[in-house]
């Protein structure tokens, strides 16, 4: 199994590669951020072992660079907080596993494996309608060439539409979907965020993509136009 470390604890990262490759592991060190990004975009690895605080580029920079550049290898960050927040933001850029310093070197190693076994995560599929793309896992949003700049909620919604595409969804359903759980304000905002996205996404093109199916809510189709 072939492994990229990239942590700037330099004895650490030492340490930790002997005792891998003592298992068996093939291991190539970075002591930073962008000498780990270079290496992990030029070369196949079975799995990166990222450490989140390194000088030039943090951890979390390099794994959502490494996946908006469609590098899909599976990434186990190391990291000396053990907050839950931090493990969210690791999960939420594109991270398959997470460990806390100090840990277990035999866990290490179970995680390792079950990471090479699993593989790359399989890309999420870009959604379409006609010329317009969305895609998920760089959250771009696209018609014809021009990328089109949303607003996270705008993108929600969009998102949101494009996966129930030829299907009419109610305003219920889209907030339950892109709002906060407990918002209780008034759901005339999605018609708002509607309004808003239909100036982006259609006005400019001489297209009409969202509908508005009276008395039910909104459906997205293939735009006419």
């Amino acid at each position: 199994m072939r492994i990229l470390l990239v942590d700037d604890e330099i004895r650490f990262a030492h340490t930790l590669r002997r005792g891998l490759v003592a298992e068996g592991f093939v291991v190539e060190l970075a002591h930073d951020g962008p000498t780990g990004l270079e290496l992990a975009t030029i070369h196949p690895f079975d799995v990166l072992i990222l450490d989140i605080m390194l000088p030039g580029r943090n951890g979390y920079e390099i794994v959502r660079d490494l996946r908006q550049r469609q590098v899909w290898t599976p990434v186990l960050m190391l990291s000396a907080k053990d907050g839950e927040y931090d493990q969210a933001d690791a999960f939420d850029l594109g991270a398959d596993d997470y460990l806390t310093k100090p840990f277990s070197f035999v866990v290490l190693q179970a995680r390792l494996r079950a990471l090479a076994r699993r593989g790359a995560p399989e890309r999420p599929p870009i959604l379409t309608a006609g010329d317009l793309r969305l895609d998920p896992a760089q959250r771009r949003v696209i018609r014809g060439g021009t990328v089109l700049r949303l607003t996270p909620r705008e993108y929600g919604v969009l998102e949101f539409l494009m996966r129930h595409k030829n299907t009419v969804v109610t305003k219920a359903e889209i907030l339950q979907a892109v709002w906060d759980t407990h918002y209780d304000g008034d759901d005339n905002v999605v018609e708002v965020y509607i309004g808003y996205l239909r100036r982006k996404i259609d006005a400019p093109f001489g297209t009409t993509t969202i509908h508005t199916v009276r008395g039910v809510g909104y459906s997205l189709h293939d735009p006419v136009g």
